[in-house]
């Protein structure tokens, strides 16, 4: 889907022109989960103009993203679901990637980039879809909808669910603000409004 591209509103800082605290929170993205050859892109980009809120903001994420509760399939699949809601460029071009690598099939993925709801997706996936629907719609989950996805996730993971919900939130939050995109090559997975 080609959509026109907005301009960033924060320029990607020069890693020899940042400052101590800026610094220290690039080595703190590369020393943990995501690896020594990071190149700050997307919220990191953004989080470096304010890095001790970057910092604090990074070591929650890699929590979310590498140390819940939650299987890695139904995490992506949870991060996937809130890009759409968002419809957060980078967040989808980083996770629909490590979604199918996780597990989620081609069709689900594709589903949920069109706004459609997953029918063929495993009964889990379409019972998280719908919660997960629901809270942002309403911002409650009835019992019911609760029940369905308490009844294969436990307490911790419906607790870490919710956080990797709030930080993917936040994710888009920043990355839809700050206009932070994909790499120029890459096709945009919405359209964009003006």
């Amino acid at each position: 889907m080609s959509a026109k591209r907005p301009a960033s509103r924060l320029a990607l800082l020069d890693e020899g022109q940042m400052n101590q605290t800026q610094r220290t929170l690039l080595e703190a993205l590369r020393s943990g989960p995501r690896g020594k050859d990071l190149t700050p892109r997307g919220p990191f980009a953004a989080w470096l103009h304010a890095p001790e809120f970057g910092h604090l903001a990074q070591a929650l994420g890699a929590h979310c993203r590498y140390n819940t509760a939650l299987p890695p399939r139904l995490s992506e699949f949870a991060i996937l679901c809130t890009a759409r809601a968002w419809r957060a460029q980078y967040e989808w071009f980083a996770h629909a990637p490590m979604a199918e690598r996780a597990g989620v099939k081609p069709k689900t993925i594709r589903d949920l980039q069109t706004g459609r709801e997953p029918k063929s997706a495993p009964k889990d996936e379409r019972a998280l879809y719908a919660f997960i629907r629901e809270l942002y719609k309403t911002r409650r989950v009835s019992d019911r909808t609760y029940k369905r996805v308490h009844a294969f996730l436990d307490n911790a993971a419906m607790v870490e669910l919710i956080g990797i919900l709030g930080y993917y939130a936040l994710i888009s939050m920043t990355l839809n603000v700050f206009h932070m995109l994909p790499p120029e090559a890459s096709e945009l997975a919405f359209k964009e409004a003006n």
